[in-house]
């Protein structure tokens, strides 16, 4: 059987990614850090926890990384760990930069020392490209980072292009369009709003604050996405790759479109400029001809179906959370959600 390791494990991603390569024989090992053991609720949520073999890591610490090489011996590992909220960033940009842009050096050097064999996945982003003027991204359009995040982000890419062309390893870069799912953290964009949709159409909360509804992005489904990531590591050859809709829509079509589904008015929502960033990103929107071409990939989640299954997956959360049901769930570890525990 053979062994994959992933960083970032607890992740929306990571946990996708695990029950996906589960599916296919693998045997998984994921790396997480012990102060992130309240996201352990996705894999139980996915049903996979007792199924994947966790090791205590951290990407800050080269050390452990070559202990949790050791002991899972993998033929691939999909480094999805980082700092990964953009708003974030711009509070902790030291951080971020260690650990969204040197921990890929870190954990590409120790793979280069232990078996530079080993199969590399980095999880790039569509944030790299920033405010650059083109209206659809591929692989060949020029970066213009507008965050620490995205700053963190190129290194990242460059970093992981280095050892391809320095040292012969396989390693290879997705970079990935906004993609979103049920169990996307609160702290992005798309499931703020649906979760903040649910609890006012359940009156839970009468209004939702949100900061720049004119932003636009590339909106797909997650569990689409990480089975574009295996199709990578299957090539004969590394190579980057974009993955998108070649779709865009507004925050303001995604509040429009959310309160549809869930019955509310979008009189409840309240744009405010102290929750716009320093310095957003007005339009992202990726072309994912390559990947379609070359890794037989296409996304077939769109927009609004993509909004419905979040939508209802939130109502339903907060519906039997109004019945006493105990199961996997980030509401209440999440700060703002987390008073409810007291009504609970």
């Amino acid at each position: 059987m053979k062994s994959v390791l992933i960083t970032g494990i607890l992740g929306q991603d990571g946990a996708y990614l695990a029950k996906f390569l589960l599916k296919k024989g693998y045997r998984v090992f994921g790396v997480y850090r012990r102060l992130s053991t309240p996201n352990f609720w996705r894999l139980h949520y996915l049903d996979i926890f007792n199924k994947i073999e966790l090791i205590p890591a951290d990407i800050l610490d080269s050390a452990s990384l070559s202990t949790a090489l050791k002991k899972s011996q993998p033929k691939e590992v999909y480094n999805l760990a980082a700092q990964s909220f953009v708003g974030v960033s711009f509070d902790q940009p030291l951080y971020t930069s260690e650990a969204t842009g040197l921990g890929t050096m870190r954990i590409l050097d120790e793979i280069k020392k232990f078996d530079n064999k080993i199969k590399f996945y980095q999880a790039s982003s569509s944030e790299m490209f920033g405010n650059e003027k083109s209206i659809k991204k591929n692989e060949d359009t020029q970066f213009h980072p507008a965050s620490p995040y995205a700053i963190a982000k190129v290194f990242a890419h460059h970093t992981t292009n280095f050892y391809k062309e320095s040292y012969g390893m396989f390693c290879t870069s997705g970079i990935l369009f906004n993609h979103e799912s049920p169990i996307r953290g609160l702290e992005f964009v798309t499931r703020k709003v649906t979760n903040g949709i649910a609890k006012i159409s359940l009156g839970i909360e009468k209004t939702l604050h949100l900061g720049n509804l004119s932003a636009v992005r590339d909106w797909g489904y997650a569990p689409e996405y990480v089975e574009g990531m295996y199709l990578m590591m299957k090539q004969k050859r590394p190579d980057n790759f974009v993955l998108g809709t070649d779709e865009s829509h507004s925050i303001k079509e995604l509040v429009a479109e959310a309160c549809k589904i869930g019955g509310v008015s979008v009189k409840s929502i309240i744009s405010s400029k102290e929750n716009f960033r320093i310095n957003d990103v007005k339009h992202l929107q990726g072309d994912y001809k390559k990947a379609r071409k070359q890794l037989g990939w296409k996304p077939k989640t769109k927009f609004k179906k993509l909004i419905k299954i979040m939508v209802e997956e939130d109502i339903s959360r907060w519906e039997r959370w109004g019945k006493r049901e105990i199961f996997p769930w980030d509401a209440f570890t999440s700060g703002e959600d987390s008073a409810f525990n007291k009504k609970s």
